[in-house]
Order: structure tokens, then C-alpha cells, then sequence
């Protein structure tokens, strides 16, 4: 049976945003019932979201989130790779002020089935956690691309883009139980790199093409991606990819310079909270590209 899945996104941002979301349009272990957006301008991510829906055919239910933290300055005001929506199809209409709404009573609706995926901010998670505090008791499993919580990879670390930009909503999210509870980390995506020349080679599945138009904007900057987001994805559909070990992590507040730095102790017996510490590169690769074929 395929897995139940909800996507919350700050896409429009990196661009491995967009690469996940087509990995999960097309692989067909994967039933999307739904996409939520958070950060600035969460319209247009929106918006980019439904341009990857629409050349895959596929009618899912999308919901603009939350623009702002739920305590200080947006970190994203801007979701630079909307600059080339106008090459796309896409919808421009969208429910306003509904996303957690749509979040809670889509798990509401399939107790126990459901694994949501955040590959962005928390603002969106955090609040839903927070208006029903049953939903965490009602999901198969949350699974975020956020954190850091070794010091394996030097220059990384030790804070994480989505963990910083909202860390009170990153505090709430890790202080919630869940039955299965996954991050998978920049000391561990950083591992899954691909320059941009090999990106544009193998990067041919017509769903793929728009992704390539959104990259045009990132490459202006980088000349690589690193596949944050895809790699957490992967683990939904095949956990072999990455090593997890349990623990608990805490959330750094106290400090305004490491504000939401993530804290982790290895815990087998008692932890309630699973960490990527290790991934097999060729293995997320092969399994991303085959979805395509």
C-alpha cells in the first residue's frame, strides 16, 4: 500500500524543495494527499508547488501556511525562484488560512496513517501540534530535514536553516511526542551533493523540467545542489539509505547567537527521537533517480 503522506515546504527557497516534491510525485509508493507552504510569501511557493502537481497530473489539495515565526523576524521574506513562474502552468487561487486546518483534519480523517513531512520551517508543524494536541498521537510518523547533530563534516554546523528560522516552533516540534519521530540532518545531507553540470544531464524526466527552470535561479548562486530535503523523503520509502540512531534532542533558546541550535544525546533505550548519523550516497541516488524511470 502506498504511504499516506503530507508535505509541509518552504519551496522556492534552496532548490532541493523542488526536488523532493517531484521524487514524491512520481514515485508510486508515495500518496500525496496534500501540500502546505510556510515562510514569506507563502503564495507563491504555493504557486511553484502547483506547477510540479500539474505536470505530473495530479490534483493535490494545496494550502499557503504561516509567513512569519511565531516569535521574531523572518529569516525568507522572499521566495526567489518564483521569479520564473510565469513559465509554468499553475494555480494561482488558493485557500487562505486553512493549512493547519487542512493538516489536522486530513489526520484526523486517517488515524494512524499518515507520515508528515516537514522540509522547512516549523512555524506551520508547531502550530498544529499546539491547536490539537492529539494530532502527534494520530500520525504514522513525522520526519523532518532539520538539525544538526554530529560533527562528522567540518564547516557544518552548528546551527541549521529550517531549525533556526523558527526556533520556538523547532523547541515545540522536538518537545513533542511522536511515535516515530526522524530528523535527518545537515551533517548528513551535506554527504549528497551533485554539481550543477551533472544536475542538468541527469535531470531528463519531463517532471524534472521545471525543477531545472527553478534551479536557473539558484545557479546563480551555487554551482551545486545538495539534496536536504529528497534524502528525508528517501527514508520514508528506504530507511537502509541512512543509519538512525535514537536519542533525545533539545532545542537551544537561551542564547540569541545559537538560538535554535539543536542539541543531541545518544539514548537507545529511553530516546524518543530518531537521527540520521551516517548515509550510503550511491544508494540514495540510484533509489531517487529510479522513480523517474
Amino acid at each position: 500500500m502506498p504511504v499516506k503522506l503530507l508535505l509541509d515546504t518552504d519551496i522556492g527557497s534552496d532548490i532541493d524543495d523542488a526536488v523532493c516534491l517531484s521524487y514524491l510525485l512520481a514515485n508510486p509508493e508515495c500518496q500525496l494527499l496534500g501540500i502546505t507552504t510556510v515562510s514569506g510569501e507563502a503564495e507563491k511557493r504555493a504557486m511553484m508547488a502547483s506547477v510540479l502537481c500539474n505536470i505530473a497530473g495530479k490534483d493535490v489539495p494545496i494550502y499557503p501556511g504561516a509567513e512569519e515565526p511565531l516569535i521574531g523576524l523572518q529569516r525568507q521574506p522572499v521566495a526567489q525562484q518564483a521569479r520564473v513562474l510565469g513559465n509554468w502552468r499553475h494555480k494561482t487561487k488558493f485557500p487562505k488560512g486553512e493549512a493547519v486546518e487542512f493538516l489536522r483534519r486530513t489526520i484526523r480523517d486517517n488515524p494512524g496513517e499518515v507520515v508528515l513531512l516537514s522540509i522547512g520551517p516549523l512555524t506551520n508543524i508547531a502550530l498544529l501540534f499546539r491547536v490539537d494536541q492529539e494530532i502527534p498521537k494520530l500520525l504514522r510518523g513525522l520526519v523532518m530535514m532539520c538539525g544538526v547533530f554530529t560533527n562528522r563534516l567540518p564547516g557544518v554546523g552548528p546551527l541549521e536553516w529550517n531549525a533556526i528560522c523558527d526556533p520556538y516552533a523547532t523547541a515545540i516540534v522536538y518537545d513533542t511526542e511522536v511515535a516515530l519521530h526522524r530528523s535527518v540532518g545537515l551533517d548528513v545531507t551535506c554527504q549528497v551533493t551533485m554539481k550543477s553540470d551533472e544536475v542538468m544531464r541527469r535531470f531528463t524526466s519531463p517532471l524534472l523540467e521545471p525543477v531545472l527552470d527553478f534551479a536557473s535561479v539558484w545557479f546563480e548562486k551555487a554551482d551545486q545542489i545538495t539534496f536536504h530535503d529528497p534524502l528525508a523523503a528517501a527514508t520514508i520509502f528506504e530507511d537502509k539509505i541512512c543509519v538512525f540512531q535514537r536519542g533525545k534532542v533539545e532545542v537551544e533558546l537561551a542564547s540569541d547567537r545559537l538560538k535554535g541550535m539543536t542539541h543531541w544525546s545518544l539514548d537507545v533505550d529511553h530516546g524518543n527521537h530518531e537521527v540520521a548519523v551516517d548515509v550510503d550516497r550511491d544508494r540514495f541516488f540510484e533509489h531517487y533517480f529510479s522513480v523517474f524511470t
